[in-house]
Protein backbone atom coordinates (compact mmCIF):
# COMPACT_ATOMS: atom_id res chain seq x y z
CA UNK A 1 0.00 0.00 0.00
CA UNK A 2 3.05 2.26 0.75
CA UNK A 3 4.28 1.62 -2.37
CA UNK A 4 1.48 2.92 -4.54
CA UNK A 5 0.78 5.48 -2.17
CA UNK A 6 3.97 6.73 -3.23
CA UNK A 7 3.75 5.88 -6.67
CA UNK A 8 0.57 8.34 -6.53
CA UNK A 9 1.52 10.89 -4.81
CA UNK A 10 5.22 11.19 -7.62
CA UNK A 11 2.90 11.06 -10.34
CA UNK A 12 0.60 13.94 -8.58
CA UNK A 13 3.83 15.92 -8.27
CA UNK A 14 5.21 15.03 -12.08
CA UNK A 15 1.85 16.83 -13.34
CA UNK A 16 2.02 20.31 -11.10
CA UNK A 17 5.69 20.26 -11.14
CA UNK A 18 6.54 23.96 -12.63
CA UNK A 19 10.01 24.28 -14.61
CA UNK A 20 11.16 28.32 -13.26
CA UNK A 21 14.10 28.10 -15.91
CA UNK A 22 12.13 27.70 -19.16
CA UNK A 23 14.41 28.55 -22.14
CA UNK A 24 12.33 29.88 -25.23
CA UNK A 25 13.61 29.59 -28.94
CA UNK A 26 13.43 31.85 -31.32
CA UNK A 27 13.35 31.24 -35.15
CA UNK A 28 15.30 33.45 -37.43
CA UNK A 29 14.82 34.69 -41.18
CA UNK A 30 16.91 35.47 -43.68
CA UNK A 31 18.11 39.33 -44.14
CA UNK A 32 19.71 39.37 -47.18
CA UNK A 33 22.42 36.53 -49.02
CA UNK A 34 24.29 36.46 -46.58
CA UNK A 35 22.63 37.72 -42.85
CA UNK A 36 20.06 36.23 -40.76
CA UNK A 37 18.31 38.01 -38.15
CA UNK A 38 16.30 38.25 -35.07
CA UNK A 39 14.64 41.42 -34.05
CA UNK A 40 15.97 41.99 -30.03
CA UNK A 41 12.38 43.22 -29.25
CA UNK A 42 11.26 39.52 -29.28
CA UNK A 43 14.48 38.72 -26.36
CA UNK A 44 13.62 41.18 -24.18
CA UNK A 45 9.76 40.01 -24.73
CA UNK A 46 10.33 36.95 -23.13
CA UNK A 47 13.12 37.65 -21.17
CA UNK A 48 10.89 40.52 -19.64
CA UNK A 49 8.50 37.38 -18.34
CA UNK A 50 11.06 35.57 -16.58
CA UNK A 51 12.85 33.01 -19.65
CA UNK A 52 15.96 32.83 -21.52
CA UNK A 53 16.21 33.02 -24.97
CA UNK A 54 17.80 30.96 -27.61
CA UNK A 55 18.07 31.76 -31.58
CA UNK A 56 17.16 28.87 -34.12
CA UNK A 57 19.17 29.20 -37.06
CA UNK A 58 16.26 28.36 -40.00
CA UNK A 59 19.49 27.44 -42.12
CA UNK A 60 20.54 24.56 -39.59
CA UNK A 61 20.12 21.20 -40.26
CA UNK A 62 17.09 18.94 -39.54
CA UNK A 63 18.67 16.86 -37.15
CA UNK A 64 20.18 20.30 -35.25
CA UNK A 65 16.81 22.18 -34.59
CA UNK A 66 14.97 18.67 -33.80
CA UNK A 67 18.06 18.47 -31.61
CA UNK A 68 17.84 21.97 -29.90
CA UNK A 69 14.10 21.94 -29.83
CA UNK A 70 14.20 18.77 -27.64
CA UNK A 71 16.13 20.52 -25.15
CA UNK A 72 14.31 23.57 -24.73
CA UNK A 73 10.55 24.47 -23.52
CA UNK A 74 9.07 26.53 -26.15
CA UNK A 75 9.44 28.27 -29.56
CA UNK A 76 8.13 31.54 -30.88
CA UNK A 77 7.82 32.84 -34.50
CA UNK A 78 8.56 35.95 -34.72
CA UNK A 79 7.08 38.90 -37.23
CA UNK A 80 8.80 39.41 -40.65
CA UNK A 81 9.11 39.39 -44.63
CA UNK A 82 10.20 36.25 -45.47
CA UNK A 83 9.05 33.53 -48.18
CA UNK A 84 7.41 30.97 -46.18
CA UNK A 85 7.25 28.72 -49.41
CA UNK A 86 7.23 24.96 -49.18
CA UNK A 87 11.24 24.53 -50.44
CA UNK A 88 12.70 27.27 -48.24
CA UNK A 89 15.00 27.02 -45.71
CA UNK A 90 12.56 29.12 -43.49
CA UNK A 91 9.37 26.71 -44.04
CA UNK A 92 11.84 23.56 -44.00
CA UNK A 93 12.76 24.87 -40.10
CA UNK A 94 9.38 25.59 -39.47
CA UNK A 95 7.82 22.50 -40.59
CA UNK A 96 10.90 20.68 -38.10
CA UNK A 97 9.45 22.22 -35.39
CA UNK A 98 6.24 22.19 -36.01
CA UNK A 99 5.92 18.47 -36.20
CA UNK A 100 8.08 18.23 -33.20
CA UNK A 101 6.23 20.08 -31.26
CA UNK A 102 3.06 18.17 -32.01
CA UNK A 103 4.92 15.04 -31.57
CA UNK A 104 6.18 16.15 -27.71
CA UNK A 105 2.71 16.97 -27.08
CA UNK A 106 1.27 13.50 -28.17
CA UNK A 107 3.15 11.37 -26.50
CA UNK A 108 2.25 13.25 -23.12
CA UNK A 109 4.98 16.35 -22.88
CA UNK A 110 4.08 19.74 -23.22
CA UNK A 111 5.75 22.10 -25.80
CA UNK A 112 4.07 25.32 -26.85
CA UNK A 113 4.18 27.42 -29.94
CA UNK A 114 3.83 31.44 -30.26
CA UNK A 115 3.21 33.03 -33.60
CA UNK A 116 3.32 36.79 -33.57
CA UNK A 117 2.36 38.02 -37.58
CA UNK A 118 4.34 36.25 -39.81
CA UNK A 119 4.49 34.20 -37.16
CA UNK A 120 0.86 33.75 -36.67
CA UNK A 121 0.76 33.30 -41.15
CA UNK A 122 3.52 30.47 -40.61
CA UNK A 123 1.02 28.93 -37.72
CA UNK A 124 -1.58 28.53 -40.48
CA UNK A 125 0.52 27.71 -43.81
CA UNK A 126 2.00 24.82 -41.50
CA UNK A 127 -1.12 23.22 -39.93
CA UNK A 128 -3.22 23.77 -43.38
CA UNK A 129 0.27 22.34 -45.12
CA UNK A 130 -1.02 24.85 -47.54
CA UNK A 131 0.34 28.31 -49.01
CA UNK A 132 -2.80 29.41 -50.09
CA UNK A 133 -4.65 29.75 -47.19
CA UNK A 134 -2.87 33.39 -47.24
CA UNK A 135 -4.40 36.02 -48.85
CA UNK A 136 -2.62 39.52 -49.70
CA UNK A 137 -3.54 42.94 -50.58
CA UNK A 138 -4.91 44.11 -46.99
CA UNK A 139 -4.04 47.51 -46.03
CA UNK A 140 -3.51 47.22 -42.61
CA UNK A 141 0.11 47.82 -42.28
CA UNK A 142 1.26 50.31 -39.45
CA UNK A 143 -2.68 50.34 -37.65
CA UNK A 144 -2.91 50.23 -34.19
CA UNK A 145 -6.81 48.99 -33.48
CA UNK A 146 -8.30 46.92 -31.07
CA UNK A 147 -9.27 43.66 -30.70
CA UNK A 148 -12.99 42.61 -31.81
CA UNK A 149 -13.32 39.26 -29.43
CA UNK A 150 -15.22 36.05 -30.53
CA UNK A 151 -17.43 34.70 -28.49
CA UNK A 152 -14.87 32.19 -27.36
CA UNK A 153 -12.36 34.76 -26.43
CA UNK A 154 -13.76 34.64 -22.84
CA UNK A 155 -12.86 31.26 -21.71
CA UNK A 156 -9.81 30.35 -23.90
CA UNK A 157 -6.32 29.32 -22.44
CA UNK A 158 -4.98 32.41 -24.03
CA UNK A 159 -7.55 35.27 -22.16
CA UNK A 160 -9.27 33.15 -19.38
CA UNK A 161 -6.40 34.16 -16.93
CA UNK A 162 -6.66 38.12 -17.93
CA UNK A 163 -7.73 40.94 -16.20
CA UNK A 164 -11.43 41.91 -16.69
CA UNK A 165 -8.83 45.90 -17.23
CA UNK A 166 -7.00 43.81 -19.72
CA UNK A 167 -9.54 42.80 -21.44
CA UNK A 168 -12.00 45.87 -21.47
CA UNK A 169 -8.40 47.33 -22.49
CA UNK A 170 -7.65 45.09 -25.82
CA UNK A 171 -11.40 45.55 -26.68
CA UNK A 172 -11.36 49.44 -26.55
CA UNK A 173 -8.30 50.96 -27.04
CA UNK A 174 -5.61 51.48 -30.08
CA UNK A 175 -3.16 49.03 -28.59
CA UNK A 176 -2.66 46.04 -31.06
CA UNK A 177 -0.36 47.42 -33.27
CA UNK A 178 -0.65 45.26 -36.93
CA UNK A 179 1.91 45.68 -39.78
CA UNK A 180 0.95 43.18 -41.88
CA UNK A 181 -0.22 42.72 -45.99
CA UNK A 182 -0.66 39.24 -45.56
CA UNK A 183 -3.15 37.12 -43.53
CA UNK A 184 -5.63 34.58 -43.24
CA UNK A 185 -9.98 35.27 -43.03
CA UNK A 186 -12.56 34.42 -41.46
CA UNK A 187 -13.91 32.55 -44.53
CA UNK A 188 -10.55 30.61 -44.95
CA UNK A 189 -10.54 29.76 -41.40
CA UNK A 190 -14.17 28.57 -41.37
CA UNK A 191 -14.07 26.58 -44.86
CA UNK A 192 -10.68 24.80 -44.41
CA UNK A 193 -11.52 21.61 -42.90
CA UNK A 194 -8.22 21.62 -41.53
CA UNK A 195 -7.89 25.03 -39.82
CA UNK A 196 -11.35 24.89 -38.31
CA UNK A 197 -11.03 21.21 -36.40
CA UNK A 198 -7.45 22.83 -35.43
CA UNK A 199 -8.33 26.69 -34.01
CA UNK A 200 -10.44 28.39 -32.23
CA UNK A 201 -10.54 31.65 -33.53
CA UNK A 202 -10.33 34.00 -30.69
CA UNK A 203 -10.57 37.57 -32.64
CA UNK A 204 -11.39 38.97 -35.74
CA UNK A 205 -10.17 42.70 -36.90
CA UNK A 206 -10.91 44.67 -40.19
CA UNK A 207 -8.32 46.46 -42.53
CA UNK A 208 -8.53 49.91 -43.63
CA UNK A 209 -11.08 48.99 -46.64
CA UNK A 210 -13.06 47.09 -43.97
CA UNK A 211 -11.54 44.20 -45.36
CA UNK A 212 -11.93 40.71 -42.28
CA UNK A 213 -8.89 39.32 -40.97
CA UNK A 214 -8.19 36.98 -38.03
CA UNK A 215 -6.62 38.76 -35.81
CA UNK A 216 -5.72 35.79 -32.65
CA UNK A 217 -6.56 32.28 -32.72
CA UNK A 218 -5.50 29.08 -30.45
CA UNK A 219 -5.47 25.56 -31.08
CA UNK A 220 -8.11 23.39 -29.56
CA UNK A 221 -6.00 20.65 -28.31
CA UNK A 222 -2.59 22.03 -28.38
CA UNK A 223 -0.44 24.63 -26.74
CA UNK A 224 -0.26 26.31 -30.12
CA UNK A 225 -1.30 30.25 -30.27
CA UNK A 226 -0.94 33.05 -33.17
CA UNK A 227 -1.83 37.01 -32.98
CA UNK A 228 -1.82 38.65 -35.81
CA UNK A 229 -0.56 42.21 -34.01
CA UNK A 230 2.72 42.69 -32.31
CA UNK A 231 2.69 42.44 -28.37
CA UNK A 232 6.78 43.08 -28.44
CA UNK A 233 6.73 46.05 -30.20
CA UNK A 234 4.73 48.34 -27.16
CA UNK A 235 7.46 48.36 -24.69
CA UNK A 236 10.67 47.48 -27.28
CA UNK A 237 10.46 49.18 -29.79
CA UNK A 238 10.45 52.90 -31.04
CA UNK A 239 10.77 54.13 -34.79
CA UNK A 240 9.22 56.99 -34.75
CA UNK A 241 7.35 56.32 -38.70
CA UNK A 242 5.41 54.09 -36.86
CA UNK A 243 2.25 54.61 -34.62
CA UNK A 244 3.45 52.25 -32.11
CA UNK A 245 1.56 52.40 -28.86
CA UNK A 246 3.23 52.98 -25.82
CA UNK A 247 0.65 53.56 -23.20
CA UNK A 248 0.62 52.10 -19.74
CA UNK A 249 -2.71 50.08 -21.02
CA UNK A 250 -0.61 48.90 -24.14
CA UNK A 251 2.51 48.18 -22.24
CA UNK A 252 0.26 46.16 -19.56
CA UNK A 253 -1.56 44.52 -22.15
CA UNK A 254 1.69 43.43 -23.96
CA UNK A 255 3.32 42.33 -21.21
CA UNK A 256 0.21 39.83 -20.50
CA UNK A 257 1.07 37.87 -23.60
CA UNK A 258 4.77 37.31 -22.86
CA UNK A 259 3.76 36.69 -19.04
CA UNK A 260 1.39 33.78 -20.64
CA UNK A 261 3.28 31.72 -22.88
CA UNK A 262 6.10 31.84 -20.76
CA UNK A 263 4.14 30.60 -17.54
CA UNK A 264 2.74 27.72 -20.99
CA UNK A 265 7.03 26.84 -21.52
CA UNK A 266 7.25 26.20 -17.63
CA UNK A 267 4.86 23.85 -18.03
CA UNK A 268 7.68 21.75 -19.78
CA UNK A 269 9.96 19.69 -17.98
CA UNK A 270 12.80 19.62 -20.11
CA UNK A 271 15.96 20.65 -18.22
CA UNK A 272 17.89 23.32 -20.91
CA UNK A 273 20.59 23.12 -18.10
CA UNK A 274 21.65 19.47 -18.70
CA UNK A 275 22.00 19.61 -22.89
CA UNK A 276 24.99 21.68 -24.14
CA UNK A 277 23.31 24.24 -26.17
CA UNK A 278 24.29 26.86 -23.32
CA UNK A 279 26.88 28.75 -25.29
CA UNK A 280 23.90 29.15 -27.76
CA UNK A 281 21.73 31.59 -25.33
CA UNK A 282 21.44 34.92 -26.37
CA UNK A 283 23.55 36.14 -23.19
CA UNK A 284 26.64 35.24 -26.51
CA UNK A 285 25.58 37.51 -28.56
CA UNK A 286 25.61 41.49 -28.73
CA UNK A 287 22.60 43.35 -30.85
CA UNK A 288 23.20 45.92 -33.42
CA UNK A 289 21.85 49.08 -32.80
CA UNK A 290 20.38 48.96 -36.43
CA UNK A 291 17.71 51.71 -35.66
CA UNK A 292 20.34 54.31 -35.96
CA UNK A 293 21.03 52.93 -39.32
CA UNK A 294 17.30 53.59 -40.50
CA UNK A 295 16.09 49.83 -39.66
CA UNK A 296 12.12 49.26 -38.88
CA UNK A 297 14.02 47.58 -35.40
CA UNK A 298 15.30 48.88 -32.28
CA UNK A 299 18.19 46.78 -32.00
CA UNK A 300 18.50 43.30 -34.23
CA UNK A 301 20.87 40.25 -33.79
CA UNK A 302 22.36 39.71 -36.78
CA UNK A 303 24.09 36.67 -37.60
CA UNK A 304 26.28 35.69 -41.16
CA UNK A 305 24.38 32.65 -43.07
Amino acid sequence: MLGVALLLLATILAVVAVNDRPVIGILSQPNDSHTQYIAASYVKYLEAAGARVVPIFYNNSVADITALVNSINGVLFPGGGSDLSDGTLIHRAGQTIFKRAIEINDQGGYFPLWGTCMGFQFLAILTANKQSVLEGGFDSYNLPIPLDFTHLASNSRLFKGSSPQIMNWLATKDITMNNHRYSVTPTTFATNPVLSSFYDVLSVNVDRNNRPFVSTFEAKKYPIYGVQWHPEKNAFEWNTQENLPHSEEAVLAAQYTANFFVNEARKSNTNFDKSNFASQLFFNYNPVHTGAQGSTFVQEYIWNV
